[in-house]
């Protein structure tokens, strides 16, 4: 037993494996060895496929959802930093990975550099191929039609003295007119033929798609680079000039230059809104927004009248200028304790509640000795409650109101760190009105002036004008990102609904003297249209000869001894069942049947 055992467990001879020749061919083979030049070709080969041209935009798609999950430092970069504060412990490692700069990060850089390189290496061959196939001529005929998808056959009298050859050119003739491109062939002079093609736009409709997509992304880039965005608030009388100290909040492009700003300016000369005044429901709510401006092109261009409404914007110097915001602004003036003016002018209120519930801040650095601050709210039209609580009942100054707390000290505008207009930090100032303090707060209605206590100084209400809140965007690619989207749109629309189809028409001389033709159509891809093209086709052939619907498709007999009923071959027979109705080729079988005739 024990020798049976080691009997099966000894190796197989050597000489197996050369008597099988296909394994030792196999042990033999040594496969190439790719290189570097191999190596780079074949990752070409990989980046310039549609397949992964379709993943890479997939990815781009994926790879800017982080944008609208973070903050985004070109945005709000004193959010980003309030972010990363709240989150210690993830904060950083988001920013290490550059989460907060998402559209200008390496990684999104690389995704769209690739998508775009792909898209090049897409669209070049292919547009080169067809530029070939435009300009070749339509394949042969092939030798039988009777296989194509949709087939028929047709047969002139011969009392019609149509020859085969004037067949082929009538047909030529029909198809052109068609919009088909067609070449006539004489391989044969008893069987002339024809090929013809039509559908080209289809894959121009692909390419310029394609290509559009290429001019999208080039666009984009060109936006992201060259283009900037920036905000500023404009009181009534004020003007704004297109320098970067003008504006309040500016977001340049990655590679954008001062050189840039074309120095044109806007004034605000009136704001107006109407409010309604009708429906119960929506009583008070403002319905129409409307901004007189005055603008100038260039320092030296004369002025020019202008009305800048919410979703029309004003255009100048190649940038986009959007009505966004509105709201008062109280005009105050304010003497320091030695009675010089201090700070005068319009104050902007910062909407807070209903029917213009405004904030108001006042920072008032040049007062001496002490530096000034003002925090409170504005009423436009101030109603007080039994509790003493002021509240605005309407949006329209039919009551304006300034209700103040005063506070003195040193602001810390000195040490140079950036302030929010808008807040006022009042932990190292000192109060000198508030309602919990015996002075009280300050309540002003226009043309009042209130006295500070210890000598500060005073504060008068003046009046109150209107402010705008502009939103000024500058893309140099926006036009062309439109143009080459509605490109898009139009070629796929184009490769969608046109088809690519080839026609193939040969005749034949039967002996009797008849004109036998036959004709076959092929779709490239799924046409579900190609029946109908081909009924369309027949109905034309047919009228051109004056054929009889009921006898045009009446075939030869397959041989002189057949003196039987001729058979029919209705159009659109195909593959099979057209070589069960009829011979696999009837125009074959008529000439053959013209030899065996001679023969006898």
């Amino acid at each position: 037993m024990s020798e049976r055992v080691n009997e099966k467990k000894k190796p197989a001879p050597a000489d197996n494996a050369a008597a099988n020749p296909v394994a030792k061919a196999k042990a033999e083979a040594a496969m190439p060895a790719l290189g570097f030049t191999g190596m780079l070709r074949w990752a070409w080969t990989q980046l310039t496929s549609m397949r992964t041209a379709l993943f890479l935009l997939l990815l781009l798609a994926v790879a800017a959802v982080p944008g609208s999950l973070f903050p985004q430092r070109p945005a709000n970069p004193s959010i980003v930093t309030q972010y990363i504060a709240d989150h210690p412990d993830y904060g950083k490692i988001l920013d290490s990975l550059q989460l907060y700069d998402v559209y200008s990060s390496a990684w999104f850089s690389a995704i769209y550099i690739l998508l775009f390189i792909s898209l090049i290496g897409c669209v070049v061959p292919r547009a080169i191929a067809h530029y070939k196939a435009m300009r070749s001529q339509p394949p042969r005929t092939p030798a039988r039609l009777s296989r194509l998808p949709e087939y028929g056959t047709l047969v002139i009298p011969a009392d019609a003295g149509i020859p085969a050859s004037d067949a082929i050119a009538d047909a030529a003739a029909k198809l052109k007119k068609r919009g088909y491109r067609v070449d006539v062939r004489d391989d044969d002079g008893a069987r002339p033929s024809l090929g013809a093609e039509r559908g080209f736009l289809k894959e121009v409709g692909n390419l310029v798609f394609h290509t559009s997509l290429i001019g999208v992304l080039v666009s984009v880039a060109a936006g992201g680079l060259f283009g900037y965005s920036g905000q500023r608030i404009l009181v009534e009388g004020d003007t704004f000039v297109n320098t970067l100290v003008g504006y309040d909040q500016f977001t340049p492009g990655t590679n954008f230059q001062s050189s840039q700003l074309q120095p044109y300016s806007i004034q605000l000369d009136k704001f107006q809104i109407t409010f309604d005044r009708e429906s119960k429901g929506k009583f008070g709510q403002p319905i129409d927004f409307k901004a007189d401006v005055t603008t100038r092109e260039t320092p030296d261009a004369p002025a020019e009248k202008q009305v800048l409404k919410v979703n029309d914007p004003v255009s100048l110097g190649g940038t986009s200028i959007y009505l966004t915001g509105n709201g008062y602004a109280p005009v105050v003036t304010i003497r320091d304790g030695a009675g010089n003016v201090a700070m005068q002018g319009p104050v902007v209120a910062k909407l807070q509640g209903d029917n213009y519930y405004s904030s108001v801040v006042i920072k008032v650095p040049d007062a001496k000795p002490d530096q000034l601050g003002f925090a409170g709210f504005f009423l436009p039209t101030a109603f007080v409650t039994e509790e003493g609580v002021s509240f605005s009942g309407d949006p329209e100054l039919i009551n304006p109101q300034l209700t103040l707390n005063s506070y003195f000290g040193d602001l810390g505008l000195n040490a140079g760190s950036p302030q929010n207009v808008f807040e006022l930090d009042v932990k190292k100032l000192t109060p000198l009105n508030a309602r919990n303090l015996d002075a009280g707060g300050i309540t002003l209605a226009p043309g009042t002036t209130y006295t500070l206590p210890d000598g500060k100084g005073t504060i008068s209400f003046d009046g109150v004008k209107r402010y705008i809140g502009v939103d000024i965007h500058h893309n140099p690619g926006q036009l062309y990102a439109l143009i080459f989207a509605l490109l898009a749109v139009a070629g796929l629309v184009t490769s969608l609904y046109v088809n690519r189809r080839r026609v193939w028409v040969r005749t034949g001389t039967h002996p009797d003297g008849r004109t036998m033709v036959e004709y076959g159509l092929l779709a490239r891809g799924e046409d579900h249209r190609l029946a109908a093209e081909a009924e369309i086709i027949r109905g034309l052939l047919t009228e051109e000869w004056g054929l009889d619907s009921r006898t045009a498709s009446q075939t030869a007999p397959s041989g002189p001894e057949d003196n039987g009923p001729a058979e029919s071959v209705p159009s659109g027979a195909s593959g099979d069942a057209a070589t069960e109705s009829r011979p696999e080729d009837f125009i074959q079988s008529t000439a053959g049947s013209s030899e065996s005739k001679k023969d006898q």
